[in-house]
């Protein structure tokens, strides 16, 4: 073969497994620390995708498990699945009961100064795919969030259109289960989660990604408080924050003694 005409050919770029950490484990719960960007489990939308929660914690732990609740693909924090299909039923009902707390942590756009509690139905949001048949016309849920701002800063760059940037620390707890609720309440009350491509401000989206050098979902379920299913002892599993969050903070001009004296949930 002439050499002038060989084609060279470059392998494709091996996938690298996201990290998954065990949070607690007994022989009938496995709680983990779900990375931002990793689906819970398999779904027709995502047949192309290699890498699942449910799937790498049955790897990891060496039984199936069964998934008791969700968390959105690009929110990491807290997920917990069941041993059993017993056992799962029984947390199901915790959930589907509202007797689950769940605790999250976000970064919003603005400057926030009262805490309160948004009682604000929401129409389902449906797949033009997967949710072809569903009924359009059912009525908005009630859906309804606690909201505690923690921190506040303005730094000196501009956003848009004035000569400084705003943002708030928020502990939010969600009442009910409705999809994408944190994110689409907090745009509700014109404080978007930073990151948020569906339902956030692009422009500040853009800006927080290029100045803090990070490009992520800013929400994170750090804590999740319920009953054992089987012992019935009152449990509360609490995950770290990522490295990248305590970057963000430095650039905000949040130190550790800001974030220790802010709240208790901050400290894992």
């Amino acid at each position: 073969m002439n050499p002038d005409k060989m084609i060279t050919t470059v392998p494709d770029a091996v996938e690298v497994a996201p990290e998954i950490s065990v949070l607690f484990e007994d022989e009938h719960l496995v709680a983990i620390h779900k990375p931002a960007g990793l689906l819970v489990h398999r779904t027709y939308l995502a047949r192309k995708e290699k890498y699942f929660a449910m799937q790498m914690t049955r790897d990891l732990v060496g039984c199936h498990v069964f998934p008791v609740h969700r968390l959105d693909r690009p929110t990491s924090g807290v997920l917990l699945f069941a041993k059993s299909s017993e056992v799962a039923a029984k947390l199901c009902q915790q959930f589907a009961g509202h007797s689950v707390r769940k605790r999250y942590l976000a970064l919003v756009r603005g400057n926030m100064h009262e805490a309160g509690e948004l009682d604000y139905p929401l129409k389902e949001e449906l797949d033009k795919v997967a949710d072809k048949y569903a009924n359009e016309d059912k009525a908005a849920q009630e859906a309804i969030t606690c909201y505690t701002p923690l921190l506040n800063s303005e730094i000196p760059f501009s956003s848009g259109r004035y000569p400084t940037s705003r943002f708030a620390l928020m502990q939010l707890e969600p009442l009910t289960g409705r999809k994408h609720q944190l994110r689409r309440h907090m745009a509700h009350l014109r404080h978007p989660i930073l990151g948020d491509t569906t339902h956030g401000d692009g422009k500040q989206n853009r800006f927080f990604r290029e100045h803090f050098q990070h490009n992520r979902l800013w929400l994170i379920a750090k804590q999740l408080s319920f009953v054992h299913p089987v012992t019935q002892q009152p449990m509360t599993i609490e995950t770290e924050l990522e490295p990248e969050w305590l970057d963000i903070f430095a650039g905000l001009g949040w130190d550790e003694a800001c974030l220790s004296g802010s709240s208790s949930i901050l400290i894992a």
